[in-house]
């Protein structure tokens, strides 16, 4: 295992090279307290980050991976405690959006400046159609996978199904980092230049599943009219 100060060092250079000084001092403060607190640490960290966006889990989780690579704990445990991490940072919201509620939600969107509660309306209403696919695909793109657990408690989505969804997709998205940042090492700063790459194949992907499904109901629809026109001509 690299010492502390070593193990730093070699995270402060990596971020140098590939991202800004708001990465580097991330990744500093996230090496020491994965270092200090072991997987556990990792998944404190992923967890604060669903609850506060404004923390990249591009940068923390190949740094899990990176932490794990240096033997400091396995990069099962890596991907254990930060899929953990995200599991409870998600209820915490979840359990936010439940206790606020519908009506009270737009009661305060109309209290806040520049928010449209008529968008609030919307949006739960959206939620209400796409809820399950929301949870599932959202927990792959940034400050949406945090957010989108509000409209779930609003909508009361059935708690178990919110968890699995959440599980299943923050599984994915995090095996993906934390596998980089332990095959790159040292280099895990590379995965910062590829994330914007990821995020749009993401966002492209989840387009197209939402297009079929449209499609698909709608010829779905349209068949099932035609049966009923062809039943009452009957």
């Amino acid at each position: 295992m690299i010492p502390l100060p070593q193990t730093a060092a070699l995270v402060a250079a990596s971020a140098d090279s590939t991202s800004a000084g708001v990465a580097d001092g991330i990744a500093q403060w996230a090496i020491q307290v994965m270092e200090a607190l072991g997987p556990i640490g990792a998944g404190l960290i992923v967890f604060l980050e669903n609850v506060f966006p404004p923390i990249p889990s591009e940068v923390i989780l190949p740094l899990a991976g990176f932490t794990a690579s240096q033997g400091s704990f396995t990069i099962a445990e890596a991907i254990l405690w930060t899929t953990l991490g995200s599991i409870v940072g998600a209820f915490v919201l979840y359990g936010l959006g439940r206790w606020l509620g519908h009506d009270r939600t737009v009661w305060l969107a109309a209290r806040i400046p520049f928010v449209d509660p008529d968008d609030i309306v919307r949006t739960v209403a959206w939620f209400g159609r796409h809820g399950k696919k929301a949870v599932f695909f959202g927990r792959m793109l940034p400050i949406f996978r945090s957010l989108i657990s509000i409209p779930a408690g609003i909508e009361k989505m059935n708690m178990l199904v919110f968890g699995l969804l959440t599980a299943a997709g923050s599984l994915i998205w995090n095996s993906i980092f934390v596998v980089a940042g332990f095959l790159l090492g040292e280099n895990w700063g590379v995965v910062l230049q590829y994330a914007d790459v990821l995020k749009y194949v993401v966002i492209a992907g989840v387009a197209v599943l939402v297009t079929w499904w449209v499609v698909r109901t709608v010829q779905r629809n349209r068949a099932r009219k035609r049966e009923r026109e062809l039943d009452l001509t009957r």
